[in-house]
């Protein structure tokens, strides 16, 4: 790795529709971090680290986790389930990672999912392909003004006047003691951080494509993934995001219904389906893979101001003698080069291609960008002049050291 990096803050933020590989990336910059803070989703995300032997899948606590000496914050943007969170807690400490109010911190703004939440999403959630985990409807009541936060959860005198006939009273109860030690003020403490020169890194769960607003709604999550979510979800400046690293893989998936302009059918997606090991960390779903979407990556750096990419997954391309680039859509006989989150136009556009050579060299233990295949180096080019940004990191594998530093002055 090299030995200076550029800033002190930065947002690791997923550009498509999740699942890019930003637990690895984080855990990765986090060696140089003292603070990884969450901003966003909830045990929706699964965030999978490869490291020291180990293969950690998490789900609500930050991807510094494994990290020695790093703060990990679990920011207001979150809504937090209880149980979900202190199995996740137990699960690291059975792996020998230690978990102690020193290195955990949960807002006690962040909002809590309560069984109604679950029991709603189940009914509700089949239609636009969540993961049914209570997600939506916690944020529903959030927004309705209703919800209950982590401060009211451990405040027994308060939880028990709104819960206190409900059955789930005395489960909640025990939840609420073993929580407590790790609730406090996230803003205040990660804006102290940022002032007395820390290093930051701003954990992203999802990715651009299910931003609430952004996203291709209605197949979208329920919380703010682009980086400006970041301040809302923090509590914090724009002013102190200081870098906006995007994370997309070398092609593209998405779990779930909705459009997919370059969905691959057929044995070459089956391939890299089977080699990328495409399933969902959290649901186990099987994710639908197609090729690399240019729209979608000039889409993700114009609405959250990505100044560098770190691509992952381009082992998987190892063997396959022809790749895609889509950089443009045909709709109606015309040629859209932008991306839209018109459901009408997108699901009614069929992709324009470039195509590439593949090449056969297994890359897996590549960690210089001089050492990797030309025809590698071709296609990573193509895809920085589409997007117009450089291509800072580039994976080769899922374990920590399977990691290429292509350019070091736009990470922390």
């Amino acid at each position: 790795m090299a030995k200076q990096f550029g800033h002190s803050n930065i947002a690791v933020i997923g550009m498509e529709w999740g699942d890019e590989g930003k637990g690895k990336i984080i855990d990765f910059l986090a060696e140089r971090a003292d603070v990884v803070a969450r901003f966003n989703g909830g045990n929706n995300a699964g965030h999978t680290i490869e490291a020291e032997g180990k293969k950690i899948v998490l789900h609500l606590i930050p991807s510094g986790v494994m990290r020695k000496n790093k703060l990990n914050i679990v920011g207001n943007g979150l809504v937090i389930d209880p149980k979900v969170l202190l199995d996740e807690i137990k699960f690291l400490e059975k792996n020998r990672i230690k978990i102690s109010p020193e290195n955990l911190v949960i807002s006690e703004n962040a909002h809590i999912i309560l069984p109604h939440h679950i029991e709603e999403d189940k009914k509700i959630g089949g239609k636009i392909g969540t993961t049914a985990r209570g997600i939506g409807p916690a944020y529903t009541d959030k927004a309705a003004r209703i919800g209950l936060k982590a401060y009211e959860l451990i405040d027994d005198a308060i939880f028990k006047k709104r819960f206190g006939s409900e059955e789930f009273y005395n489960e909640y109860r025990q939840y609420a003691e073993n929580l407590k030690p790790y609730v406090n003020d996230a803003s205040a403490i990660i804006n102290y951080a940022i002032h007395n020169s820390k290093k930051v890194i701003f954990e992203g769960a999802q990715g651009t494509l299910l931003d609430i607003d952004h996203g291709t709604y209605p197949f979208v999550t329920s919380s703010s993934c682009i980086a400006g979510g970041v301040c809302t979800g923090l509590g914090i400046s724009p002013k102190k995001v200081q870098s906006v690293l995007g994370v997309c893989k070398a092609y593209k998936t998405r779990v779930g219904l909705g459009p997919f302009p370059t969905e691959i059918s057929g044995s070459t997606g089956e391939k890299i389906q089977k080699t990328g090991k495409e399933f969902g960390a959290t649901t186990g779903r099987q994710r639908r893979v197609g090729w690399f979407d240019a729209l979608i990556g000039k889409y993700a750096v114009m609405v959250n101001g990505v100044d560098s990419v770190a691509l992952t997954k381009l082992d998987v391309f190892t063997t396959i003698d022809k790749l895609k680039i889509c950089v443009a859509y045909k709709y109606k006989g015309n040629a859209i080069k932008n991306f839209t989150t018109n459901m009408r136009i997108l699901q009614n556009c069929q992709p324009i291609y470039e195509e590439f050579d593949g090449w056969w060299d297994d890359i897996a233990k590549v960690r210089t960008y001089d050492a990797l295949p030309n025809n590698a180096k071709k296609y990573l080019k193509r895809i920085e002049e589409l997007l117009k940004v450089p291509i800072s990191i580039i994976s080769v594998g899922p374990k920590r050291e399977q990691t290429i530093v292509a350019r070091n002055e736009f990470l922390i």
